[in-house]
């Protein structure tokens, strides 16, 4: 039986490989990694395809894929959400992706996207945070402890430079977790019983609840001025986290407007409510923050651009790397119109 040749071998990295390289690279450093990647392609954004996420939606949950193209690469993940998942042992996300290369339409990487999905998750709170929140912010609300915690707390203080992180969960056994794991890292880590707690004195506040419902994790009276609003939680139709009320009297930036209307925090308001793009803030065509006491607030519900920006840097840091191994995923027979007959030979 012949070996597969060189075309018919796609890279591979697997969670154990995503591990090597994260503990290789170091995970602050990647946060930074990952995040210039994302900046660079908001730099750029109006290059790419974008439309919002195909979603199968269920009683427990939901399954969507992510695509989208600069023209020279195309990316998709695959992603779930099921938040019951926690109850039985499960994750509630996980997700694996694939780059491939326009011209000939082969896969070039395809990846492990659960851990690099919280990394790029929590590098892309942090870029934004980079040009939205207060000047000289060095505290944070963490306002649910699950897995996207830890990846959140650490992005803030190596991208923004975050000094203390005020923990709240409903599940204390959670905020323990995620303090015991904060515990080496420089943070000072704070334990908090009630949301109202976590937020006194913090300039960024983060809220990560899993719920699928239409929940009120910030009520209008707890959010005062001056601060960011990092909502990462809502995600997806009839989910979110912020009252209404807090909306009107925030700015509030999305990633893409169309989407977020349907998923975000903003899908309790009019479908004139104004919003900012955020690649705008970025390319300097329109305004981040203005004010000291302004709130600001990113209706973070995950663009396909940012899964994109993170298959593009794992494509470019395996280069010349052990970090991956080789699927014998395409077919590549010697006559690419001998399909058949490479088939056939297999046997002999």
């Amino acid at each position: 039986m012949t070996q597969p040749s060189n075309k018919a071998l796609v890279p591979f990295v697997s969670v154990d490989n995503m591990m090597r390289l994260i503990h290789h690279v170091g995970i602050e450093q990647m946060l930074i990694d990952l995040a210039n990647y994302v900046e660079d392609d908001f730099k750029r954004w109006e290059k790419f395809d974008k439309t919002p996420r195909v979603a199968s939606h269920s009683e427990v949950g939901v399954i969507e894929l992510m695509p989208t193209s600069d023209g020279e690469a195309y990316g998709f993940k695959y992603v779930n959400g099921h938040p019951k998942n926690t109850s039985e042992g499960l994750q509630t996300v996980t997700a694996f992706g694939l780059m491939a290369d326009v011209y000939t339409g082969y896969p070039v990487l395809l990846t492990e996207m659960t851990i690099l999905t919280a990394l790029r998750t929590a590098a892309t709170s942090a870029m934004v945070a980079k040009y939205l929140a207060p000047k000289g912010a060095d505290t944070m609300a963490m306002i649910g402890n699950g897995a996207q915690s830890e990846f959140q707390s650490l992005a803030m203080k190596a991208i923004c430079g975050i000094t203390s992180v005020r923990l709240y969960d409903t599940d204390p056994a959670a905020t323990a977790k995620c303090a015991a794991n904060l515990a080496s890292t420089g943070l000072d880590v704070v334990i908090c019983k009630t949301p109202e707690q976590a937020i006194e004195g913090a300039q960024i506040l983060t809220t990560c609840t899993a719920d699928k419902q239409c929940a009120t994790i910030l009520t209008d009276n707890m959010v005062g001025a001056g601060v960011h609003i990092n909502a990462i939680g809502g995600d997806c139709p009839g989910k979110t986290e912020l009252a209404a009320g807090i909306l009107t009297r925030s700015d509030v930036f999305v990633e893409f407007p169309p989407q977020t209307r349907i998923e975000g925090e903003i899908q309790q308001m009019a479908e004139d409510f104004p919003v900012t793009e955020l690649w705008q803030v970025i390319n300097g065509t329109k305004t981040g923050r203005t004010s000291d006491r302004q709130i600001t607030l990113f209706d973070s519900v995950g663009f396909a651009i940012e899964d994109f920006s993170a298959l593009r840097y794992i494509r470019d840091r395996i280069k010349d790397s052990d970090f991956f191994f080789e699927l014998d995923m395409l077919a590549d027979p010697d006559d690419p119109r001998d399909l058949f007959g490479m088939v056939q030979r297999a046997a002999q």
